[in-house]
């Protein structure tokens, strides 16, 4: 008998740089549907999707580390939108790449350690003129009279906001499993088995996906999986 071949693990590190982009979705959403789309189709795993609200320009991002060591455990690949979500900085995508954990970025998965390097160094660049764009900019207006400074938000704002926005999403979730689940079943039923001839189902049917649009085998999988 053929050995069934085991399936390939991902870990999806989703980033954005503000706690407002985090509690809206902004930015989220599309970087959801990119490693989505990569996916859809394979036979694949997704351990765990894991979100960090945090400025590109640290290096001490704890929910990355977390996805990382999810990665080490369970002999997973990090799957990120672009690049740029995990830093601007050549040390510490160099860093990165000698830890021992594969990584796949969605806008060039064929990239080599080479490319990679090259294109971190070029996102370093434009981050560092960007930055002193801005502060030039920001003493420019100092001079003028100009009052700086606008509301910060406190680090219990922050959590209070990250666990209204992660509730808010389960709730979601729930809601739409148990209006698209019944449709599910009664596909599966009628002897519809992968995740592809599902999709092509309720596609047939014209029951729309949850974020809109046509099914993909990945959007099964989460409401059989929720």
């Amino acid at each position: 008998m053929a050995k069934t071949m085991p399936k390939r693990r991902f870990v999806s590190y989703l980033r954005v740089s503000t706690a407002r982009q985090g509690a809206s979705g902004l930015g989220l959403e599309a970087q959801r549907a990119a490693v989505a789309g990569f996916l859809d189709g394979g036979d694949w795993v997704l351990v765990e999707e894991v979100l960090e609200v945090e400025s590109g320009k640290r290096n001490d991002r704890p929910s990355l580390a977390a996805a990382l060591k999810l990665c080490r455990k369970h002999k997973a690949t990090l799957v990120i939108a672009k690049l740029d979500r995990l830093a601007r900085n050549v040390a510490f995508i160099s860093n990165l790449m000698e830890s021992g954990v594969e990584f796949t970025a969605v806008d060039m998965p064929q990239a080599n350690r080479f490319v990679v390097h090259i294109m971190a160094a070029v996102a370093e660049q434009e981050a560092e003129a960007i930055s002193k764009r801005t502060k030039a900019a920001l003493q420019a207006a100092k001079e003028r009279g100009t009052k700086l400074g606008g509301r910060r938000v406190s680090a219990e704002r922050f959590a209070e906001i990250q666990t209204a926005a992660r509730q808010e999403r389960t709730e979601r979730v729930a809601r739409q499993r148990a209006e698209l689940l019944p449709a599910v079943t009664q596909i599966q039923a009628e002897g519809a088995t992968s995740l592809r001839a599902i999709a092509a189902q309720l596609n047939a049917r014209e029951i729309e996906a949850p974020r809109g649009g046509q099914w993909a085998a990945v959007q099964v999988q989460r409401i059989l999986n929720s």
